[in-house]
C-alpha cells in the first residue's frame, strides 16, 4: 500500500469517527502528494519523494511550535504537536543514533576524511544516503561531532 492509499484509508477512518484534526492534517498531507504527483518528474514518485513530502511537514510543524512558544501562544502550539505526532505516524521506520554515526563512519573512512574542514565533503554523501533514514539536523550534528568540529 503506497502512502497515498493509506493516508486515503485513514481519511475515511477519520471521517467516521469524527476526529477532525486528524481528518484536516491528513488532508493536507494528500494535497501535498497530488501536487507532488503534478510536478514534471522523470519518472514515478518515489517512497523517498513521498517521505520527503512528510519531513517538509514536519519541518514546518516545528518550526511553527517554536514561533507559537515565542508567541506565548501555547494553544496554537499544542495543536501543531497533535498534527506533528499524526504525521510521523507515516514516516517509515529511522535509524537509531548509533546506525547514522557508524554510516558517517563509514563514510569518513571512505573518503579519507579526517577533519572538520571534510565537513561538506561527509555531510553531502551522507545526506544523500541518510535520506528519508533520519532527521537532516541529527545527521548534520553528528557529522560535526564525529569530525571533531
Amino acid at each position: 500500500m503506497t502512502l497515498n492509499e493509506r493516508i486515503v484509508e485513514d481519511m475515511k477512518a477519520a471521517m467516521k469517527s469524527g476526529e477532525a484534526l486528524k481528518l484536516s492534517t491528513l488532508r493536507t498531507l494528500r494535497a501535498q502528494l497530488i501536487e507532488l504527483s503534478k510536478r514534471p518528474t522523470e519518472g514515478p514518485i518515489t517512497p523517498e519523494d513521498e517521505t520527503g513530502v512528510l519531513w517538509s511537514a514536519i519541518k514546518k510543524r516545528k518550526e511553527a511550535i517554536e514561533m507559537f512558544e515565542k508567541g506565548g501562544r501555547a494553544e496554537l502550539a499544542a495543536k501543531e504537536r497533535e498534527e506533528l505526532s499524526i504525521i510521523t505516524t507515516y514516516l517509515p521506520q529511522l535509524m537509531t543514533r548509533e546506525e547514522i554515526v557508524e554510516k558517517i563512519r563509514e563514510i569518513i573512512a571512505r573518503t579519507g576524511s579526517s577533519t572538520p574542514k571534510d565537513f561538506g565533503k561527509v555531510m553531502g554523501i551522507a545526506a544523500k544516503e541518510l535520506k528519508g533514514k533520519a532527521e537532516g539536523s541529527l545527521i548534520q550534528e553528528l557529522v560535526k561531532h564525529t569530525l571533531g568540529g
